[in-house]
């Protein structure tokens, strides 16, 4: 019998049941079918003024739970006009940003199964997906076979390139004598490289005076020769280059660093050398771009993201090591509460070794399910139809008097300027943006203002490009 005097004991929270929740995630995928069936008329850029959206949103949370009709209601009429359409086709500010229905299902299953995949014991599927579709992408792309996971190296799925390159960072300064040998480590990239290189190195404790900025090209990529002078100079004074960081497909012209010239300066003094070719690296799931991959063969470690061109949404970023040892022997700290007879045995992976977290999402899902849902063929298809199209642009660009093409094209990047200078180029980028059609962003190259067109979102097709161009004719 209950003791009256007793008081109830606690219990949790009104949980949706299995009927509730399926009819709101049906609720839910209607609810985004319908946004990307739509999204081609919403305006690109929202319309807001800095702390429109929080003002929009009551100053505390609720203390009874609101009704999912209610939250959906308000992502539709608050959240959804107010983000910037990356999924939008006339998106072409930054690399993209892809997305597909496949993907987008494969991330809710991970989020359904709710996993925590930091250890093989951890969730054993987890682990094993991961290594196995990594394998199949390495296999799609044609990547060196040092970079399977039936060898000493193998690859593994970090959030970002940024997190990639420091994971190769610190697996190349520690296995060149680490924290004693910090103070005369060098690290070497070219001024065109992402500017994630240069936060990665200040992370892993290296001075800024440590990171060498190599000389580029009249095609901004790196100076192979310049390089290797300045590692020569470097050696003379006593100093120990640990690192080489090429590009692959540069953020601001699409140049690709002569990896297999860098990568033989580099193995004369026996520095790692990273390869970072977050945007550029889907392209050679197509044959015809297998010579983005020249010199593959030499280098320690790789880093594509299928987030940027492969149909897979954010985050996914394929980080390949030829040799996982240095990698784990860098980041691998393993107290107690961890240890489990699978990890003791040596036979199974633990990707907590392989990056700075110690917590993983199940990333391997969602791409699974877009390889699996396209098959390479597709994705072929998908990065063919762009690289077309972006040719085509740039044809465009050649045959108007008004406009020149300021460095070469590259796969779906198309880099431009106006003959009358920076001010009439801002001006054409300010105009182009204000029609609502289509967005680009800028950088420069030789101090010059440029306008960068990046070809390659999911819902992108030729006509929208076309449709650019066409601007481009109107407004130059």
């Amino acid at each position: 019998m209950t003791d009256p005097m007793m008081p109830e004991a606690p219990s949790g929270p009104d949980h949706m049941t299995p009927d509730e929740f399926r009819a709101a995630g049906h609720a839910t995928v209607d609810w985004i079918a319908d946004f990307l069936a739509g999204v081609a008329d919403r305006p690109i850029m929202p319309d807001l003024a800095p702390g429109d959206v929080r003002a929009s949103l009551p100053p505390s949370p609720p203390s009874v739970g609101e009704s999912f009709d209610a939250l959906l209601d308000d992502v539709d009429s608050l959240i959804a006009p107010a983000v910037t359409q990356w999924q939008h086709p006339g998106f072409f500010g930054y690399f993209p940003a892809n997305s597909s229905p496949p993907s987008v299902l494969g991330e809710l299953v991970s989020a359904g199964l709710g996993v925590q995949g930091m250890l093989w014991s951890t969730s054993p599927a987890c682990t094993e997906l991961e290594t196995h579709v990594l394998d199949w992408l390495a296999e799609a792309c044609g990547l060196p076979d040092r970079f399977r996971s039936d060898g000493p190296g193998g690859g593994v799925i970090q959030d970002s390139a940024s997190s990639a390159s420091l994971c190769a960072v610190l697996a190349a300064r520690d296995r060149s004598g680490g924290s004693e040998a910090l103070p005369d480590l060098r690290v070497y990239t070219s001024g065109q490289a992402h500017s994630s290189i240069e936060k990665d190195v200040l992370v892993a404790g290296f001075g800024r005076h440590q990171l060498r900025v190599v000389p580029v090209d009249g095609d901004y990529a790196m100076d192979a020769d310049a390089l290797a002078r300045m590692v020569d100079a470097d050696l003379a004074d006593g100093l120990v280059p640990c690192l080489v960081v090429a590009t692959v497909g540069t953020t601001s012209s699409g140049a690709v660093d002569p990896v297999a010239r860098i990568a033989e300066v580099a193995s004369a003094v026996g520095a790692w050398v990273h390869v970072d070719s977050a945007w550029a690296g889907s392209a050679t799931v197509c044959p015809e771009h297998s010579d983005l991959l020249d010199g593959l063969d030499r280098v320690d470690s790789y880093a594509f993201n299928p987030h940027k061109w492969l149909l897979t949404n954010f985050d996914c970023s394929a980080f390949y090591v030829a040799d996982a040892a240095p990698l784990a022997a860098s980041l691998s700290i393993v107290p107690d509460y961890l240890r489990n007879a699978a990890s003791d045995s040596g036979e199974v992976v633990d990707y907590r070794d392989w990056q700075v977290p110690l917590g993983r999402r199940f990333r391997a899902l969602k791409l699974w399910f877009v390889m699996r849902s396209y098959g390479t063929d597709g994705l072929r298809a998908h990065i063919r139809a762009h690289v077309a199209a972006a040719a085509t642009l740039a044809d465009r660009v050649r045959a108007n008097p008004r406009l020149e093409m300021a460095a070469p094209l590259s796969l779906g990047l198309v880099c431009l300027r106006h003959v009358d200078g920076d001010e009439a180029s801002e001006r054409l980028l300010a105009d182009v943006n204000s029609t609502g059609e289509a967005f680009l962003t800028h950088t420069k190259l030789d101090d010059r203002f440029v306008l960068r067109v990046a070809v390659g979102g999911t819902w992108t097709t030729a006509t929208h490009v076309d449709r650019l161009a066409d601007l481009f004719d109107d407004l130059a």
